[in-house]
């Protein structure tokens, strides 16, 4: 089963295939890890689901422990939905069943038969709020505060929200990009824009004062993409106002530093002037859109991940993120 919206599992898909089993009255396991010795190809926290059929989503490696995860969770079914923790690879009891990388990783097989706790947790992603489960060996349970409870506690993060304005093929490859991956993207472009407005799902502008209604959270990235930066003398400043992670701009180094010197001069907050990132993406000097999208898209998903507090993720806290905003100037007009 693939995950619908993106190029593999995620949070979503797979509390969704639990919770479409147990509404079809199909039993399903939670497995979470949550201890790792030595080398692991996933981070605590991540997961995977297995029903009583057989059928599963998501993964811990590349395929060397899965079938052994599902039979132990189709055992845990068996023994009246009692969970346990199992270690495999090293120092596991299973000697037949080892890790490529050497390590040793302990999962926790929760059983999940209640399709009310996946939906309550989808239900808070869904309304852009984050949620918690309590994971144990007897059930998992919604938390409406991840502190001070017992059992694993794991955290969820709403998906990733992209909100790109632009022009032409940056803005085009950008968005493309952004919806394979499945992030939720909105993007905005000058309606006498015949590249943008020739891609399905772009919002016209029709001027420079008429501003979108954005609306902005702790797991929204705001990208700019203009070439005529008239139409960022009003758009910024409205995107600035909104929460996000991360706003950012292309443009050269010295385009960056005119763009902060004009918002200076129309009063936008120096909080704001501080938020805003130049010379976005993680390749330097990029020159073709399908580069320059890969280059934000890596960026932005790499802050998100750290905002977010994906599993394995051991960089920046949640936040803003510090930066330099032209640490990574292209050079583009």
């Amino acid at each position: 089963m693939r995950s619908a919206g993106g190029i593999a599992h995620d949070d979503r898909s797979i509390l969704g295939f639990l919770a479409e089993g147990a509404a079809a009255g199909i039993e399903g396991v939670l497995i979470t890890l949550t201890g790792i010795e030595g080398a692991s190809s996933r981070g605590i926290g991540a997961q995977m689901a297995v029903l009583a059929d057989g059928r599963s989503a998501g993964s811990f490696s590349g395929g060397c422990i899965e079938s052994a995860i599902i039979a132990e969770a189709q055992d845990v079914l068996r023994a009246k939905g009692r969970g346990r923790t199992v270690r495999y690879g090293a120092g596991s009891p299973y000697l037949d069943i080892r890790l490529p990388c050497g390590g040793g990783i302990d999962l926790l097989f929760t059983p999940c038969s209640d399709p009310a706790v996946p939906r309550s947790v989808l239900a808070r992603l869904d309304a852009r709020r984050a949620a918690a489960l309590r994971l144990s060996e007897e059930g998992a349970a919604l938390l409406p505060d991840a502190t001070g409870a017992s059992g694993f506690q794991r955290k969820y993060a709403p998906p990733l929200r992209l909100v790109a304005l632009g022009h032409g093929e940056d803005l085009t490859a950008l968005v493309r990009l952004s919806r394979a991956f499945g992030v939720v993207t909105e993007a905005y472009a000058p309606a006498t824009d015949p590249i943008a407005m020739s891609e399905a799902g772009i919002t016209p502008l029709v001027s420079r004062t008429a501003l979108p209604a954005l609306v902005g959270d702790p797991w929204t990235a705001f990208v700019f993409l203009f070439h005529d930066h008239d139409w960022e003398e009003q758009l910024l400043p409205h995107a600035l106002a909104q929460d996000g992670f991360y706003h950012g701009a292309v443009g050269s180094a010295r385009t960056h530093h005119a763009r902060l010197a004009g918002m200076r001069l129309i009063g936008v907050p120096q909080a704001g002037l501080d938020a805003l990132r130049g010379g976005i993406g993680l390749i330097p000097a990029t020159r073709d859109p399908a580069t320059l999208a890969l280059s934000i898209l890596g960026e932005v998903v790499q802050d998100y991940q750290a905002c977010a507090g994906m599993p394995g993720w051991s960089g920046r806290a949640p936040g803003r993120m510090e930066h330099d905003p032209v640490s990574h100037a292209q050079i583009r007009r």
